[in-house]
């Protein structure tokens, strides 16, 4: 791909690094930016710049969050006593999209994967576990993406909260395995987390 100007080469190189944007895709967003307003792209490139300076991650689930406690947390409609685990924050918004769940989250981050250099100490878990201490939690439901990773991180965290007095279930298996849940359509995520199972009927499965 041959450029006439070094500014737009460089505009593309800088769009081609976001995820799922080749070379091609980045060239026709950068084109689409030249043909606008000089104020249109100011403001665009202004939001970019004060979301990624202002964003902040909420101090008891990790979600994204304008304060330093995000709207789900502080919403006093939600159930405290109900947290749902999930791996990434897109997660939290796949599940808010079935408004089938009125409970909080707590986001970890990842998922256990050795073989990318992941363990346990590098993902929320703590934060999970002194959340349930101090919150009486009641119900913590696993809504990790069903792949061996997601299941080992469920029976990792499983066992650091067996002795705890909080009921541990994890959502059914409507979604493939190896699936992701960002890509589940609302309805079968929305009937995984209503038909969700006890940890232990879960393990068994995939023992």
């Amino acid at each position: 791909m041959v450029f006439s100007s070094s500014l737009l080469e460089n505009a593309v190189n800088e769009f081609a690094k976001l995820p799922g944007i080749g070379r091609k895709t980045a060239l026709r967003l950068v084109l689409h930016l030249i043909q606008q307003d000089t104020k249109a792209v100011e403001h665009f490139s202004e939001t970019i710049h004060t979301m990624r300076k202002e964003i902040k991650f909420c101090k008891q689930c990790n979600n994204i969050s304008d304060k330093e406690v995000c709207n789900i947390c502080s919403n006093p409609l939600r159930k405290k006593e109900l947290i749902c685990v999930v791996e990434t924050i897109r997660d939290v918004i796949a599940i808010e999209s079935t408004q089938q769940f009125n409970g909080t989250y707590h986001v970890l981050g990842g998922i256990i994967s050795p073989l990318d250099g992941i363990g346990p100490e590098q993902l929320n878990i703590e934060g999970l576990i002194k959340r349930v201490t101090d919150e009486k939690t009641r119900e913590i439901i696993f809504a990790l993406n069903p792949t061996i990773q997601g299941d080992t991180t469920v029976y990792y965290i499983g066992r650091k909260l067996k002795d705890l007095p909080v009921t541990i279930t994890t959502i059914a298996r409507g979604i493939a395995f190896g699936g992701e849940l960002e890509y589940a359509d609302e309805m079968t995520l929305a009937k995984s987390i209503s038909n969700r199972i006890p940890i232990e009927h879960y393990i068994s499965t995939i023992g």
